[in-house]
């Protein structure tokens, strides 16, 4: 069973569900020029209004307690704060998180802040952005006013969220806002620099913040699977799972470059071999700044592949069984995935773990009763709970976890295509609709896990 203090709850990003609220004093993020226009990168669709969080939070805190939900990893966009990135900050803004988050404390909700989920201020990005090492300087000053405003209200904080997937897909890959497509070495580079600024930021955290905090951070990645749990096929997933490869046409998609250093002070042998043509000038104080103590680290898990020990010893990746079960992005659902990647995470990192994002999206819709039934992800979330509990049971230190996600909402190059909420939203009217799949986390969440599949009495008595 899961610990008595293990936390639920749900996440989201800020310009996933807030939407704009005109004349706010907002700035511009890369999100909002990468989306312009008729956007073809997402489908024509943009976060302009999405769920209208901005304008609806109140309900839909209010909802969020209705359900039973006492925790909420959520985001705030920087160029809202500071619209230049820099220098000025928007009171405004600061104003509606404010009152957002004592909205969610009013309704019994714990809030964890996360302070960068991919919004890089335009204003940023114009002059270089993460490529240009005066970024550390000025994430530092956005923590600094993120705890001098928020600390008083909220005691978790996480500093970045999944480097692999602003760096890989914004700079590497180019599907990702701001769609670049830039060199190795200028990509290892905006990499290094993230890492920086995550340090750099930890130590303004803790150094202004108003109480004692604690702080985290969410990396992710794809997870690799033993096809066995033979001695073997664990040892040579585990190998696979923090090994950085040749081959991987988007470099960043990796556990170790963005984990070892913050975790472990340096970065991984292979990596440093692989890219030693073009990395960038690595110091002593680069990793001291880069790996400052944490409190907790977060893991964002959706799924997996498998691999096993082939005759020679070495890994082998294989192929999906026919007939892998897959969400509406067609990803495949392995629930192994969530075992397999919270155990190897803590075995190597020895740190406290949370899930801090793991669900499924679905093809729902609003059924002739009017209800949206989605079997299917209860199905989903019940396995992969499940597999975390087995972790959590054999002696992996998990605090909590965050089900991606509370309501439907924008999935960056998806657009509106992905339905992952367990609150169904209709963007026409932006009715909610709680899902079934809703009321079971409710009563999950009630139960402390003992309502899982794995736990109920009468399968375990068969």
């Amino acid at each position: 069973m899961f610990r008595e203090d293990f936390v639920w709850g749900v996440a989201s990003s800020s310009y996933q569900v807030e939407g704009k609220d005109p004349g706010d004093g907002s700035g511009k993020s890369v999100w909002d020029t990468f989306t312009e226009g008729d956007a073809p990168k997402t489908r024509g669709h943009n976060g302009n209004v999405s769920c209208d969080h901005i304008h609806r939070y109140k309900e839909d805190f209010a909802l969020m307690k209705e359900l039973g939900i006492p925790s909420y990893r959520f985001s705030v966009s920087w160029p809202k704060i500071m619209p230049e990135g820099r220098g000025k900050v928007n009171e405004k803004a600061i104003a509606t998180y404010r009152d957002m988050i004592i909205t969610m404390k009013e309704n019994g909700i714990t809030p964890y802040l996360t302070m960068f989920h991919w919004e890089t201020p335009q204003a940023l990005e114009d002059v270089g952005g993460w490529k240009n090492p005066e970024i550390v300087t000025w994430f530092e000053e956005y923590a600094r006013v993120i705890a001098e405003n928020f600390s008083d209200l909220v005691e978790y904080f996480l500093t970045i969220n999944e480097p692999q997937c602003f760096v890989g897909l914004g700079y590497v890959t180019g599907v990702h806002a701001p769609g670049k497509q830039l060199p190795l070495k200028d990509t290892l580079l905006i990499a290094h620099n993230a890492l920086k600024a995550h340090g750099a930021a930890v130590k303004a955290l803790r150094k202004y913040a108003l109480r004692p905090i604690k702080v985290g951070y969410a990396p992710t990645c794809t997870v690799a699977i033993p096809e066995t749990e033979s001695p073997e096929d664990i040892q040579a997933a585990k190998d696979v799972y923090f090994s950085i490869s040749k081959d991987n046409p988007n470099w960043a998609w990796n556990v170790t470059w963005f984990s070892d250093p913050v975790l472990l002070g340096k970065y991984p042998a292979d990596g440093l071999e692989i890219f030693k043509n073009d990395l960038p000038e690595i110091t002593d104080e680069d990793m001291e700044l880069i790996s400052q103590p944490l409190d907790f680290i977060g893991q964002n898990i959706y799924n997996g592949y498998y691999i096993r020990a082939g005759i020679d010893g070495k890994p082998e990746h294989l192929p999906l069984p026919v007939g892998t079960p897959e969400n509406s992005m067609g990803w495949p659902s392995l629930e192994e995935c969530l075992y397999w990647g919270a155990k190897f995470a803590y075995d190597r990192y020895q740190i406290p773990i949370y899930i801090t994002e793991n669900g499924m999206a679905c093809h729902d819709a609003v059924f002739l009763d009017g209800k949206v039934h989605d079997p299917n992800r209860i199905d989903f979330l019940d396995r992969y709970i499940s597999a975390l509990q087995r972790a959590a049971d054999e002696g992996a230190d998990i605090r909590g976890y965050f089900l991606w996600s509370f309501l439907d909402n924008f999935e960056w190059d998806f657009g509106y295509h992905g339905r992952f909420g367990i609150v169904y939203v209709d963007y026409k009217t932006q009715k909610r609709i709680p899902k079934d799949s809703a009321y079971w986390y409710k009563e999950i969440i009630a139960s402390n896990g003992a309502k899982l599949y794995r736990n109920r009495k009468e399968v375990n008595e068969k």
